[in-house]
């Protein structure tokens, strides 16, 4: 890796809007969370085939939800939230509400401790994705056990909490230069 390459992975790989959230007055850059939390949910219904294992798919609208809810919690209201996990839920032929509770219960998770996760390094913030991704699949798997009547096999839980927190980094990456180039943050 060139040293160029390496700065620039290492800049976009630091917080960003560390601090209090600036006033944006641009209405696309007001929006772009809701945005890209909303590509993140088209994406996440599209099954990744991966052979010996039904179709996963990694969480990436948990991805978005946990960026934006630490960086620009402003710009990505509850009622968002809401309304994002209930049009998953529809687009995936999931029971209504599930997704929307998942994500609500991420947001005020992520809120409580939003302090801890502004300005420290990437490693650190992964491991409270990390985290925040195992309750919610253990609470998901919890919630489909109940719902179904059965004991759901955990092995597919496993492998989709691993292949969501294996890709957060580059979630992560492309949310932040998102961010910076949109919102000037940094």
């Amino acid at each position: 890796m060139t040293s160029l390459a390496g700065a620039e992975l290492e800049m976009a790989l630091e917080p960003v809007g560390a601090t209090a959230p600036q006033r944006l007055d641009n209405p696309a850059a007001r929006l772009l969370p809701i945005a890209t939390t909303l590509l993140a949910t088209v994406i996440s219904i599209q099954p990744a085939r991966i052979p010996g294992y039904a179709a996963l798919t990694p969480a990436f609208t948990l991805m978005a939800v946990y960026h934006w809810t630490i960086y620009r919690p402003d710009l990505l209201p509850p009622l968002s939230l809401f309304l994002v996990g209930i049009s998953q839920d529809l687009l995936a032929g999931a029971p209504p509400g599930i997704t929307a509770l998942i994500l609500l219960l991420a947001r005020a998770t992520v809120i409580r401790c939003r302090r801890r996760f502004v300005n420290q390094p990437f490693p650190f913030v992964w491991a409270g994705f990390t985290m925040l991704t195992g309750a919610a699949m253990l609470f998901l798997w919890t919630l489909h056990c109940s719902l179904d009547g059965v004991l759901v096999d955990f092995r597919g839980t496993v492998f989709r909490a691993v292949l969501t927190i294996s890709i957060f980094p580059i979630a992560s990456y492309l949310l932040g230069r998102i961010q910076r180039t949109a919102m000037g943050a940094g």
